[in-house]
């Protein structure tokens, strides 16, 4: 199998200068123009596309990114898995600013977003896709794996709840989530990987924690200047942990 990495950046890593022969390539989908042009190049000679969930310059909010164009976009350049990484706020007390959590379960609390491929079926021909287990089991052991090697602080499954955005939660909201049993919190996963796997592509996302949300009333609730702050702190440890993780995948697709 010809193996080729598509990675989707969060905040603050948009476009990490970790690439060999990088060059850029605008595109454009069915589903009309993505986030910003692929970052194409290498990374441990393995192919890679780069794409800025935000924009390059963040100027798309959470609820305007065309995740459809996106994923598609990805998908006709060739992509074989996709790697993402996000920015997340902690709703747990054990889950630490700077701690990075591999995702394997997400609750959907999103209320406007395009987020199916499938606008109409074929008669008699209904696409239902499954979503047990949306994030690549494979995949999140190679992220786990990377973060044992690098000896990371990291929880190797957790729920995300992705909401709206571009607000924070009402601290009534983040108590809610956790009673749901939600983890940790952002304004796109879900829709990310509900249609990576409607497209066919093994999807994994490692998420740093930035915040505790809004529901510790010990400490100021979450905002964006201390995301940024936390976020950029922390910034090297996601960009190594996608180089280590990369040779990984392709190496499973040699077995």
């Amino acid at each position: 199998m010809n193996v080729k990495i598509g990675i989707i950046g969060g905040s603050g890593l948009d476009n990490p200068d970790i690439f060999s022969d990088p060059k850029d390539k605008a595109v454009s989908t069915i589903w009309g123009e993505p986030s910003a042009p692929l970052r194409e190049g290498k990374i441990a000679g393995i192919p890679v596309a780069l794409l800025g969930r935000h924009g390059r310059e963040h100027t798309i909010p959470p609820s305007q990114v065309n995740y459809r164009a996106n994923i598609q976009a990805l998908k006709d350049s060739g992509c074989t898995h996709i790697l993402a990484t996000t920015a997340v706020g902690s709703l747990r007390e054990e889950i630490g600013r700077g701690d990075l959590v591999i995702i394997d379960q997400f609750i959907d609390f999103t209320k406007q977003r395009k987020m199916t491929f499938h606008e109409r079926f074929a008669p008699h021909a209904p696409v239902h896709t499954p979503m047990a287990e949306p994030f690549d089991a494979r995949l999140r052991q190679c992220f786990i794996a990377g973060c044992q090697n690098r000896g990371y602080r990291f929880h190797p499954a957790g729920t995300v709840i992705t909401i709206e955005g571009p607000r924070f939660s009402t601290r009534a909201e983040s108590r809610m989530f956790q009673q749901w049993g939600a983890d940790i919190i952002n304004m796109s996963i879900a829709t990310e990987v509900v249609l990576a796997n409607e497209a066919g592509i093994p999807y994994a996302a490692v998420a740093m924690s930035t915040d505790y949300d809004c529901w510790k009333e010990d400490e100021a609730s979450v905002s964006w200047e201390d995301i940024l702050n936390v976020f950029k702190a922390n910034a090297a440890k996601v960009t190594t942990l996608l180089q280590d993780c990369i040779p990984m995948v392709a190496e499973l697709e040699k077995k």
